[in-house]
């Protein structure tokens, strides 16, 4: 993840985000450094060789969590970039304050994300910022679902 005072500002930032230096435009380099899904062959395979235990399903690496389709969009959003303005995240997720108010509670307690409250101006402002734990369980999560998934031809 990139610092928000490493990444030049994009035009209109500022106001997209209501944070100097903050992108409000999520970045999409995090999805390349997923881990990639096993090969079709790999992904059949039941066993390691003769005499070893069988490999787990894919699915046992899934978080809980984020079987939300709401946590996960939340989640995916906070995974582009450094923190996000509460407001943003509602309006890219499409749900209303409270149901993201409660969702990034849920969130907060599992210590995936961090919630940082201020002011700009006279103007209290709430951003949220997904933890390095939070990280790794989206970049889990998602490797799990490749694995399931297979590969796509």
């Amino acid at each position: 993840m990139t610092q928000a005072s490493e990444t030049p500002e994009a035009p209109g930032a500022s106001e997209a985000s209501g944070i100097p230096g903050t992108l409000g435009v999520p970045e999409t380099s995090g999805v390349s450094e997923l881990p990639e899904a096993p090969e079709a062959s790999e992904a059949q395979e039941t066993s390691a060789g003769p005499g070893s235990a069988p490999r787990p399903h894919p699915r046992h690496a899934l978080a809980p969590l984020l079987s939300s389709a709401v946590r996960l969009s939340i989640v995916a959003a906070l995974a582009a970039t450094e923190k996000a303005d509460f407001g943003y995240v509602r309006d890219l997720v499409e749900i209303t304050d409270s149901a993201l108010s409660k969702q990034v509670s849920r969130l907060e307690e599992a210590g995936w994300v961090t919630v940082e409250k201020g002011q700009i101006g006279r103007r209290p402002r709430t951003w949220l910022r997904l933890t390095d734990e939070g990280t790794a369980a989206y970049r889990r999560h998602l490797a799990a679902l490749a694995a399931i998934a297979g590969p796509l031809s």
